[in-house]
Protein backbone atom coordinates (compact mmCIF):
# COMPACT_ATOMS: atom_id res chain seq x y z
CA UNK A 1 0.00 0.00 0.00
CA UNK A 2 1.10 3.56 -0.67
CA UNK A 3 2.07 5.45 2.48
CA UNK A 4 0.65 8.81 3.51
CA UNK A 5 4.16 10.27 3.42
CA UNK A 6 4.63 9.17 -0.21
CA UNK A 7 1.27 10.64 -1.25
CA UNK A 8 2.07 13.95 0.42
CA UNK A 9 5.52 14.16 -1.18
CA UNK A 10 4.13 13.61 -4.68
CA UNK A 11 1.32 16.10 -4.08
CA UNK A 12 3.82 18.68 -2.86
CA UNK A 13 6.11 18.44 -5.90
CA UNK A 14 3.80 17.20 -8.69
CA UNK A 15 0.33 18.10 -7.50
CA UNK A 16 -1.41 18.82 -10.84
CA UNK A 17 0.20 15.79 -12.47
CA UNK A 18 -1.14 13.40 -9.81
CA UNK A 19 -4.39 11.45 -9.62
CA UNK A 20 -5.52 9.30 -6.73
CA UNK A 21 -8.79 8.06 -8.27
CA UNK A 22 -7.55 6.40 -11.48
CA UNK A 23 -8.52 2.94 -12.72
CA UNK A 24 -6.16 1.17 -15.11
CA UNK A 25 -9.11 -0.39 -16.97
CA UNK A 26 -9.90 3.07 -18.35
CA UNK A 27 -6.60 3.29 -20.25
CA UNK A 28 -5.96 -0.43 -20.84
CA UNK A 29 -6.22 -1.52 -24.47
CA UNK A 30 -7.86 -4.68 -23.10
CA UNK A 31 -10.17 -2.52 -20.93
CA UNK A 32 -9.07 -4.70 -18.02
CA UNK A 33 -7.67 -3.42 -14.74
CA UNK A 34 -8.51 -1.94 -11.36
CA UNK A 35 -7.81 0.97 -8.97
CA UNK A 36 -4.37 2.63 -9.12
CA UNK A 37 -3.04 4.01 -5.83
CA UNK A 38 -1.27 6.93 -7.55
CA UNK A 39 -1.22 7.87 -11.23
CA UNK A 40 1.36 10.45 -12.33
CA UNK A 41 1.17 11.99 -15.82
CA UNK A 42 4.27 14.19 -16.28
CA UNK A 43 3.86 17.26 -18.49
CA UNK A 44 7.56 17.76 -19.21
CA UNK A 45 10.86 15.90 -19.19
CA UNK A 46 11.65 17.74 -15.95
CA UNK A 47 8.47 16.45 -14.29
CA UNK A 48 9.20 12.94 -15.55
CA UNK A 49 12.70 13.13 -14.06
CA UNK A 50 11.28 14.38 -10.75
CA UNK A 51 8.64 11.63 -10.68
CA UNK A 52 11.33 8.99 -11.27
CA UNK A 53 13.51 10.52 -8.56
CA UNK A 54 10.65 10.62 -6.03
CA UNK A 55 9.62 7.04 -6.79
CA UNK A 56 13.18 5.91 -6.11
CA UNK A 57 13.27 7.88 -2.85
CA UNK A 58 10.05 6.15 -1.75
CA UNK A 59 11.21 2.62 -2.51
CA UNK A 60 8.77 1.20 0.02
CA UNK A 61 6.06 1.84 -2.60
CA UNK A 62 6.21 -0.12 -5.88
CA UNK A 63 6.46 2.01 -9.01
CA UNK A 64 6.24 1.48 -12.74
CA UNK A 65 6.71 3.72 -15.78
CA UNK A 66 4.52 3.03 -18.82
CA UNK A 67 3.46 4.66 -22.05
CA UNK A 68 0.05 3.86 -23.47
CA UNK A 69 0.56 0.26 -22.35
CA UNK A 70 -0.86 -1.16 -25.55
CA UNK A 71 0.68 -4.55 -24.73
CA UNK A 72 -0.04 -4.51 -20.98
CA UNK A 73 -2.45 -6.70 -19.03
CA UNK A 74 -3.26 -4.95 -15.74
CA UNK A 75 -4.45 -7.12 -12.87
CA UNK A 76 -8.19 -6.77 -12.26
CA UNK A 77 -7.46 -6.19 -8.58
CA UNK A 78 -5.58 -3.00 -9.45
CA UNK A 79 -2.11 -1.63 -8.74
CA UNK A 80 -1.06 -0.66 -5.22
CA UNK A 81 1.74 1.66 -6.22
CA UNK A 82 2.91 4.63 -8.31
CA UNK A 83 2.12 4.39 -12.00
CA UNK A 84 4.00 7.01 -14.06
CA UNK A 85 2.29 7.28 -17.43
CA UNK A 86 4.08 8.99 -20.34
CA UNK A 87 1.71 10.46 -22.93
CA UNK A 88 0.86 13.41 -25.15
CA UNK A 89 2.45 15.94 -22.80
CA UNK A 90 5.87 14.52 -23.78
CA UNK A 91 5.55 14.28 -27.54
CA UNK A 92 7.85 16.83 -29.21
CA UNK A 93 9.29 15.93 -32.61
CA UNK A 94 12.23 17.76 -34.21
CA UNK A 95 13.31 16.90 -37.77
CA UNK A 96 16.70 18.00 -39.12
CA UNK A 97 17.20 16.70 -42.67
CA UNK A 98 17.04 12.90 -42.20
CA UNK A 99 17.60 12.92 -38.42
CA UNK A 100 14.56 12.83 -36.14
CA UNK A 101 14.69 13.65 -32.40
CA UNK A 102 11.54 12.91 -30.41
CA UNK A 103 10.23 12.52 -26.89
CA UNK A 104 9.22 9.15 -25.47
CA UNK A 105 5.55 10.14 -25.38
CA UNK A 106 5.21 10.55 -29.15
CA UNK A 107 2.25 8.56 -30.50
CA UNK A 108 3.83 5.98 -32.84
CA UNK A 109 1.39 6.36 -35.79
CA UNK A 110 1.79 10.16 -35.53
CA UNK A 111 5.58 9.82 -35.79
CA UNK A 112 5.25 7.64 -38.89
CA UNK A 113 2.86 10.15 -40.47
CA UNK A 114 5.01 13.15 -39.53
CA UNK A 115 8.21 11.82 -41.10
CA UNK A 116 6.29 10.75 -44.20
CA UNK A 117 5.36 14.41 -44.83
CA UNK A 118 9.10 15.08 -45.12
CA UNK A 119 9.57 12.13 -47.49
CA UNK A 120 11.65 10.23 -44.93
CA UNK A 121 11.79 6.45 -45.14
CA UNK A 122 12.83 3.65 -42.78
CA UNK A 123 10.01 3.36 -40.25
CA UNK A 124 6.97 2.82 -42.48
CA UNK A 125 6.49 -0.53 -40.75
CA UNK A 126 5.45 1.16 -37.47
CA UNK A 127 2.58 3.19 -38.99
CA UNK A 128 -0.20 0.95 -37.64
CA UNK A 129 1.31 0.13 -34.26
CA UNK A 130 -0.52 1.74 -31.31
CA UNK A 131 1.38 3.09 -28.34
CA UNK A 132 4.17 5.51 -27.51
CA UNK A 133 7.72 5.65 -28.83
CA UNK A 134 9.25 4.85 -25.43
CA UNK A 135 7.32 1.60 -25.21
CA UNK A 136 8.18 0.74 -28.82
CA UNK A 137 11.88 1.18 -28.09
CA UNK A 138 11.60 -0.74 -24.80
CA UNK A 139 10.07 -3.71 -26.67
CA UNK A 140 12.19 -3.16 -29.81
CA UNK A 141 8.83 -3.24 -31.53
CA UNK A 142 8.00 -3.12 -35.20
CA UNK A 143 6.21 -5.03 -37.92
CA UNK A 144 7.05 -7.24 -40.88
CA UNK A 145 9.97 -8.65 -38.87
CA UNK A 146 11.51 -5.17 -38.63
CA UNK A 147 12.35 -3.36 -35.38
CA UNK A 148 12.66 0.27 -34.29
CA UNK A 149 16.20 -0.08 -32.91
CA UNK A 150 17.45 -0.56 -36.46
CA UNK A 151 17.01 3.20 -36.90
CA UNK A 152 18.13 4.44 -33.47
CA UNK A 153 21.14 6.73 -33.19
CA UNK A 154 20.87 7.39 -29.47
CA UNK A 155 18.50 7.13 -26.51
CA UNK A 156 18.33 9.52 -23.56
CA UNK A 157 17.50 7.85 -20.26
CA UNK A 158 16.61 9.12 -16.81
CA UNK A 159 18.45 7.44 -13.95
CA UNK A 160 17.15 6.99 -10.41
CA UNK A 161 18.58 10.36 -9.37
CA UNK A 162 16.61 12.16 -12.06
CA UNK A 163 19.67 12.79 -14.24
CA UNK A 164 19.72 12.24 -18.01
CA UNK A 165 22.22 9.80 -19.50
CA UNK A 166 22.74 9.02 -23.19
CA UNK A 167 23.28 5.61 -24.76
CA UNK A 168 24.45 5.40 -28.38
CA UNK A 169 23.45 2.72 -30.87
CA UNK A 170 26.96 1.27 -31.04
CA UNK A 171 26.67 0.26 -27.39
CA UNK A 172 23.19 -1.27 -27.67
CA UNK A 173 22.82 -5.02 -27.93
CA UNK A 174 19.39 -6.03 -29.19
CA UNK A 175 17.54 -8.89 -30.85
CA UNK A 176 14.06 -9.54 -32.19
CA UNK A 177 11.57 -7.85 -29.80
CA UNK A 178 14.31 -7.59 -27.18
CA UNK A 179 16.15 -4.48 -26.05
CA UNK A 180 18.73 -3.77 -23.34
CA UNK A 181 16.22 -1.42 -21.69
CA UNK A 182 14.16 -4.38 -20.50
CA UNK A 183 16.90 -5.06 -17.95
CA UNK A 184 17.64 -1.42 -17.17
CA UNK A 185 16.09 0.59 -14.34
CA UNK A 186 16.63 3.82 -16.26
CA UNK A 187 13.63 5.32 -18.04
CA UNK A 188 13.51 6.17 -21.75
CA UNK A 189 12.91 9.92 -22.16
CA UNK A 190 13.97 10.80 -25.71
CA UNK A 191 15.42 9.17 -28.79
CA UNK A 192 17.12 10.21 -32.02
CA UNK A 193 16.50 8.23 -35.21
CA UNK A 194 18.34 8.10 -38.52
CA UNK A 195 16.09 7.79 -41.56
CA UNK A 196 16.76 7.99 -45.29
CA UNK A 197 15.54 10.52 -47.80
CA UNK A 198 12.88 9.24 -50.18
CA UNK A 199 9.77 10.75 -51.72
CA UNK A 200 6.58 11.63 -49.87
CA UNK A 201 4.30 9.81 -52.32
CA UNK A 202 6.42 6.65 -52.16
CA UNK A 203 6.49 6.59 -48.35
CA UNK A 204 2.75 7.32 -48.07
CA UNK A 205 1.90 4.58 -50.59
CA UNK A 206 3.89 2.04 -48.58
CA UNK A 207 2.17 3.11 -45.37
CA UNK A 208 -1.31 2.83 -46.93
CA UNK A 209 -0.49 -0.69 -48.07
CA UNK A 210 0.63 -1.71 -44.59
CA UNK A 211 -2.43 -0.16 -42.92
CA UNK A 212 -4.78 -1.92 -45.34
CA UNK A 213 -3.09 -5.23 -44.59
CA UNK A 214 -3.47 -4.70 -40.83
CA UNK A 215 -7.17 -3.84 -41.19
CA UNK A 216 -7.77 -7.08 -43.09
CA UNK A 217 -5.84 -9.35 -40.74
CA UNK A 218 -6.35 -7.98 -37.24
CA UNK A 219 -9.46 -7.53 -35.05
CA UNK A 220 -10.12 -3.85 -34.42
CA UNK A 221 -13.63 -3.48 -33.00
CA UNK A 222 -13.23 -5.19 -29.60
CA UNK A 223 -10.59 -4.41 -26.94
CA UNK A 224 -7.30 -6.30 -27.35
CA UNK A 225 -3.58 -5.76 -26.91
CA UNK A 226 -2.46 -6.86 -30.36
CA UNK A 227 -0.23 -9.91 -30.72
CA UNK A 228 -0.14 -11.95 -27.52
CA UNK A 229 2.82 -14.19 -28.41
CA UNK A 230 6.16 -13.33 -29.95
CA UNK A 231 6.98 -14.62 -33.40
CA UNK A 232 10.15 -16.45 -32.43
CA UNK A 233 12.45 -16.91 -35.48
CA UNK A 234 13.22 -20.54 -34.55
CA UNK A 235 9.54 -21.45 -34.20
CA UNK A 236 8.68 -19.45 -37.30
CA UNK A 237 11.05 -21.47 -39.48
CA UNK A 238 9.67 -24.86 -38.43
CA UNK A 239 6.05 -24.18 -37.48
CA UNK A 240 5.04 -20.73 -38.70
CA UNK A 241 3.57 -17.70 -36.99
CA UNK A 242 2.04 -17.94 -33.49
CA UNK A 243 -1.39 -17.30 -35.02
CA UNK A 244 -0.97 -20.24 -37.40
CA UNK A 245 0.28 -22.50 -34.60
CA UNK A 246 -2.66 -21.60 -32.33
CA UNK A 247 -5.18 -22.02 -35.13
CA UNK A 248 -3.69 -25.40 -36.06
CA UNK A 249 -4.53 -26.79 -32.59
CA UNK A 250 -8.15 -25.70 -32.95
CA UNK A 251 -8.27 -22.87 -30.43
CA UNK A 252 -9.76 -20.09 -32.56
CA UNK A 253 -12.88 -18.77 -30.87
CA UNK A 254 -12.30 -20.52 -27.52
CA UNK A 255 -13.55 -18.44 -24.59
CA UNK A 256 -12.97 -18.13 -20.87
CA UNK A 257 -15.29 -15.78 -19.05
CA UNK A 258 -15.33 -12.56 -21.03
CA UNK A 259 -12.12 -13.30 -22.95
CA UNK A 260 -11.99 -14.98 -26.36
CA UNK A 261 -9.25 -16.16 -28.71
CA UNK A 262 -10.10 -14.11 -31.78
CA UNK A 263 -11.88 -15.84 -34.64
CA UNK A 264 -10.15 -13.41 -37.02
CA UNK A 265 -6.56 -13.85 -35.82
CA UNK A 266 -5.66 -16.55 -33.31
CA UNK A 267 -2.72 -14.63 -31.80
CA UNK A 268 -5.17 -12.03 -30.46
CA UNK A 269 -7.29 -12.31 -27.31
CA UNK A 270 -10.30 -10.00 -27.26
CA UNK A 271 -12.41 -8.73 -24.39
CA UNK A 272 -16.03 -9.44 -25.28
CA UNK A 273 -17.30 -7.23 -22.48
CA UNK A 274 -16.41 -8.34 -18.96
CA UNK A 275 -13.08 -10.16 -19.15
CA UNK A 276 -10.80 -10.30 -16.13
CA UNK A 277 -7.02 -10.59 -16.08
CA UNK A 278 -7.39 -14.20 -14.94
CA UNK A 279 -9.61 -14.96 -17.96
CA UNK A 280 -6.86 -13.73 -20.29
CA UNK A 281 -4.12 -15.57 -18.39
CA UNK A 282 -6.15 -18.79 -18.55
CA UNK A 283 -6.33 -18.55 -22.35
CA UNK A 284 -2.62 -17.73 -22.59
CA UNK A 285 -1.81 -20.85 -20.58
CA UNK A 286 -4.13 -22.96 -22.74
CA UNK A 287 -2.68 -21.64 -26.01
CA UNK A 288 0.87 -22.20 -24.85
CA UNK A 289 0.22 -25.72 -23.57
CA UNK A 290 -1.64 -26.92 -26.66
CA UNK A 291 0.94 -25.55 -29.08
CA UNK A 292 3.72 -27.14 -27.04
CA UNK A 293 1.98 -30.54 -27.06
CA UNK A 294 1.69 -30.45 -30.85
CA UNK A 295 4.97 -28.81 -31.86
CA UNK A 296 7.38 -29.16 -28.94
CA UNK A 297 7.89 -25.39 -28.89
CA UNK A 298 7.00 -23.16 -25.96
CA UNK A 299 5.82 -19.76 -27.15
CA UNK A 300 6.79 -16.64 -25.19
CA UNK A 301 4.47 -13.70 -24.68
CA UNK A 302 4.89 -10.30 -26.22
CA UNK A 303 2.13 -9.13 -23.86
CA UNK A 304 3.25 -8.07 -20.38
CA UNK A 305 1.36 -8.52 -17.12
CA UNK A 306 1.35 -5.84 -14.40
CA UNK A 307 0.84 -7.35 -10.96
CA UNK A 308 -0.85 -5.71 -7.97
CA UNK A 309 2.60 -5.03 -6.51
CA UNK A 310 4.12 -3.64 -9.72
CA UNK A 311 5.94 -6.64 -11.15
CA UNK A 312 6.19 -6.44 -14.94
CA UNK A 313 6.31 -9.96 -16.36
CA UNK A 314 5.89 -11.66 -19.68
CA UNK A 315 2.26 -12.75 -19.40
CA UNK A 316 2.97 -16.47 -19.82
CA UNK A 317 4.85 -16.45 -16.48
CA UNK A 318 1.85 -15.64 -14.20
CA UNK A 319 -0.36 -17.65 -16.56
CA UNK A 320 1.39 -20.82 -15.39
CA UNK A 321 -0.18 -20.31 -11.94
CA UNK A 322 -3.73 -20.04 -13.25
CA UNK A 323 -5.89 -23.08 -12.51
CA UNK A 324 -8.68 -24.54 -14.56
Amino acid sequence: MISRNTMQDFKKHLNDACRFDANSANFSYWRIGGPVALLVQPRSIEELALAVKLSNIHQDTPSLVVGDGSNLLYDTRGFQGILIKIGNELSNIKIDESTVACDAGVWVPELAYKVSTYGLSGIEHICGIPGRLGGLIYMNGGADRRSILENIISVELINENGDIETEYSGNLQFAYRTSPFQNDRRIIARATLQLSQSHRKVVRAEMRKKLASRRERFPRKLPNCGSVFLSDPNIYEQVGTPGFAIESVGLKGVTKGGAQISTQHANFIINTGNATSDDVLFLIKLMRQEVYLKTGFKMSCEARYVSVTGELLQAHIPAENIGS
